[in-house]
């Protein structure tokens, strides 16, 4: 277009109005463009070379007419759904979860597998994905971001797994591999932080600057989102709460004794919430359970023969809770993981009066308002992120 090369019409302000633009439909879902000028504050001349722009990249298309006014009906702009798509999963032990989206954040496919007995990294993911892709119909080479949630510490300065007890064969060079192997950008992240993302896009953190998530389901782990951001750390390290020296728990000692693992938790927080803990603490109060969510959703359906289990449980919990609080004071505490679940506001509301009874700071105790699997939720959300930057600003 002639009119893009004056020297009146910066390119700095092209790709403001553009990115604007397509930020809104996003958010908004179709538009006209009118509607897109008077929410942007673009004249219509602007919206009309801008969506002309956006069109010929391939990035905005018509999808229907808007009537109801003077004169013609209005074209109904949208966000080409097709013009990229994203994969994230969540890889445990047992099963590996994948989920391709498209550049609007739909899911067009969700697919567990299990890993097979396969030890081998790079061979599951890829497995994995390829998986996906086929039941989606879109091909590999269309995915422009690849997030993966992983139980244990990843460095972010490397982006490799420093250490996982659930995942031995993730260690140093994986994220190279995986990255070399897909031949795309691929993302590692603590499967926690992910949930944490997912609860502060769709949850009950909704929009919250400050908060914390406390994750409680097989393990115990902790996301921090300050100012808006995770703090992961300067090795990735942050949120590792099953560490923490609880009283009544002898001090865990030569924790970095085993070459690239750490060993055991005795001695931290998490011997106090571990299955075995919780489910022969379970016993003594007569409930049972083969996983800490059973023997919690038991006692909340026992009513009040299950409220001493749930009062010690939120008490054990609320050691790490009251901890994290006093030195970061985030307001807004989120319990998630499948106890959390199981536990729901019972359990919330007495591990809010646990900390309140031991520290100074009464934080708001809730539980997690994702729907879904919040890790899986979080990688597509991360995935999604770094997609958008990189087709929308080229």
């Amino acid at each position: 277009m002639e009119m893009e090369r004056r020297p009146g019409v910066p390119r700095l302000l092209r790709e403001i109005n553009d990115r604007s633009a397509l930020d809104l439909l996003l958010a908004s879902g179709p538009l006209t463009r009118g509607q897109i000028g008077e929410m942007t504050g673009l004249s219509k001349v602007t919206a009309s070379q801008t969506l002309a722009r956006l069109e010929e990249r391939g990035l905005v298309e018509v999808v229907g007419e808007q009537g109801g006014g003077r004169g013609p009906n209005a074209a109904l702009y949208a966000i080409v759904s097709s013009s990229a798509y994203v994969a994230g999963l969540d890889v445990g032990p047992e099963l590996v979860t994948t989920a391709i989206a498209d550049i609007n954040g739909e899911t067009v496919a969700e697919l567990t597998v299990s890993p097979g007995g396969h030890e081998d990294p790079v061979a599951v993911v890829h497995s994995a994905v390829v998986k996906a892709c086929r039941s989606a119909k879109v091909a590999l080479s269309r995915l422009r971001s690849v997030v993966i949630g992983t139980p244990g510490v990843v460095d972010p300065r490397t982006g490799d797994v420093r250490f996982s007890f659930d995942l031995p064969g993730w260690h140093e060079g994986i994220h190279e591999a995986l990255a070399r192997d897909l031949r795309r950008e691929v993302r590692i992240e603590n499967d926690v932080n992910l949930a944490a993302i997912a609860e502060r896009s769709a949850g009950i953190a909704h929009d919250a600057d400050d908060f914390v998530l406390v994750w409680v389901g097989r393990g115990l782990g902790l996301a921090v989102m300050l100012g808006g951001r995770l703090h992961r750390g300067r090795s990735g390290s942050a949120g590792e709460i099953g560490y923490l020296p609880v009283p009544g728990v002898p001090l865990a000692e030569d924790i970095r004794s085993l070459p690239g693992r750490l060993p055991s938790l005795a001695g931290g927080l998490q011997s106090l919430v571990s299955v075995e803990a919780v489910t022969e603490l379970a016993e003594t109060y007569g409930f049972s359970g083969s996983s800490k969510a059973e023997c919690v959703a038991a006692a909340v359906d026992a009513g009040a023969e299950g409220e001493p289990l749930l009062d010690e449980v939120a008490a054990r919990l609320a050691l790490g809770v009251a901890s994290v609080c006093v030195v970061l004071d985030p307001g807004l505490v989120v319990l998630g993981g499948e106890v959390s679940r199981a536990g729901g506001s019972a359990l919330a509301t007495r591990v809010e009066e646990a900390v309140a009874r031991i520290c100074p700071i009464r934080p708001q105790v809730v539980t997690s308002a994702v729907e879904g699997n919040p890790v899986l939720r979080g990688a597509v959300l991360a995935a999604l992120n770094h997609a958008r930057e990189e087709v929308f600003s080229a």
